[in-house]
């Protein structure tokens, strides 16, 4: 497992907060981030925080990657999503692979579903792009 630095004990708060109704899954995911995290090489030592007060995680250490920030948002308080930068082209990357395998708000995020093992896979490949984002952005312009 990736070295986790920075707030755990506030994202750990902010997540006991939350509805029961997606508290387990957002503890899923943020396990399933630590790990992808730690199994990609080149991501490096996570930095989870708070951000508008939901958990956040950054590749503070390398850069590999950009945020990825785990919610729910006011037009769906029940559904967990995991958020990525609409600036970036995450969630088209994501259709590219998935398609409608995997279910998308917008630009912003992806929302998981039942969990089942395609899906966690899915969500595993997504969450390494994500962590390696900048990374293979470099890559490609040298």
């Amino acid at each position: 497992m990736s070295d986790m630095t920075s707030d755990e004990a506030a994202v750990t708060k902010a997540i006991s907060t939350m509805p029961a109704s997606v508290r387990a899954r957002l503890l899923t995911l943020r396990a399933m981030i630590r790990e992808v995290a730690g199994t990609t090489p080149g991501v490096g030592a996570l930095t989870e925080t708070l951000k508008w007060g939901q958990p956040a995680f950054l590749t503070s250490e390398t850069r590999s990657g950009t945020t990825l920030r785990l919610g729910t948002d006011k037009k769906e308080p029940d559904t967990v999503k995991l958020f990525v930068p609409c600036q970036t082209d995450l969630i088209e990357q994501f259709r590219m692979h998935y398609g409608a395998s995997l279910r998308y708000s917008g630009k912003r995020a992806v929302i998981p579903d039942d969990m089942n093992p395609a899906e966690t896979a899915a969500l595993r490949h997504c969450i390494a792009l994500a962590l390696t984002y900048h990374a293979r952005r470099k890559a490609r312009i040298r």
